[in-house]
């Protein structure tokens, strides 16, 4: 993909997610009716110029991620550095998670103000080809220029979650007896869930093949991901991670639990196929391993 098909193709998805925004929430407050109309249309507003300017924001706030300097983390840096060349983008920032949960995610609303965020587990846990692997798929995001359609789509649906949770909370202590209210009230905490989770798929799945083929590609095999991956999926299941799910969609790997109506609306493929298609990508490039 080249960087005018990919740059036309991420605002077409960005704008996409923006207008349902948009329409949600005035369709919202036009069935409650009333102020709330005009309330919800100022609001959508104003969420769609924070969701462009501030998603990467709310991402690292949401990951409760610190900038590390290169003092802290000679290493990453230097891994940083090489992949943005090997790439041709500029250096990303770097931040930490504190999680022990092997994790990763890039976020930002182009190249230029890309960021890169890294768990503690990750560093602690994965050699360093591994790691390498991790970040080369990070940098494929950037490069591909996925991290801001799937920047917005996390906070668009970390918007629509706590608005349901407000109503929620209203119609219950509320006591209101207006029955356009009331209607409302359901409406928002039944669809709002289901809304949110709608607006992840629209992260396409294809995008995570997409990096793990770009990543292959560039580091010139994909066995570094695929260990890595497999790596990454026993340390999701095995170490709990404190994540809004919100923003699940950024990480490499899904960090929360995929069992039940949650593996539904998961917005990674198949992790197997995942690493399969770069045990196959060596393969044909007549790379084999002992």
């Amino acid at each position: 993909m080249n960087a005018t098909h990919a740059s036309f193709s991420t605002r077409a998805r960005t704008w996409l997610l923006l207008a349902a925004l948009t329409a949600l929430f005035i369709g919202i407050g036009a069935l409650i009716g009333g102020a709330f109309l005009w309330l919800f249309v100022a609001f959508s507003i104003f969420m769609n110029v924070a969701a462009y300017w501030m998603s990467d924001s709310f991402a690292i706030r949401a990951a409760r991620a610190k900038p590390v300097s290169e003092e802290e983390a000679p290493e990453l840096h230097r891994m940083v550095a090489d992949l943005a060349e090997l790439y041709g983008v500029p250096k990303p920032r770097v931040f930490m998670i504190p999680s022990d949960q092997p994790n990763a995610f890039a976020t930002g609303r182009n190249p230029k103000h890309a960021a890169v965020a890294v768990t503690q587990g990750l560093m602690s846990s994965l050699p360093s080809d591994q790691v390498r692997g991790v970040l080369a798929h990070e940098f494929a995001h950037v490069k591909n220029r996925d991290i801001l359609v799937s920047s917005v789509a996390a906070m668009i649906a970390g918007a629509i979650s706590a608005i349901g949770n407000i109503f929620l909370w209203t119609s219950l202590f509320g006591g209101g007896d207006d029955d356009d209210g009331f209607l409302g009230a359901i409406v928002m905490i039944v669809i709002a869930p289901l809304a949110a989770a709608l607006l992840q798929l629209g992260v396409s799945r294809q995008r995570e093949f997409l990096a793990d083929a770009t990543a292959a590609r560039v580091l010139g095999e994909g066995r570094p991901l695929a260990d890595a991956l497999e790596t990454l999926e026993r340390g999701a299941k095995a170490v709990p991670m404190q994540v809004n799910p919100a923003t699940e969609a950024l990480y490499i790997v899904n960090p929360l639990s995929a069992k039940g109506m949650a593996g539904l609306f998961s917005t990674h493929p198949p992790l197997a196929e995942r690493v399969k298609r770069l045990r196959a990508y060596d393969s044909a490039q007549g790379i084999h391993y002992g």
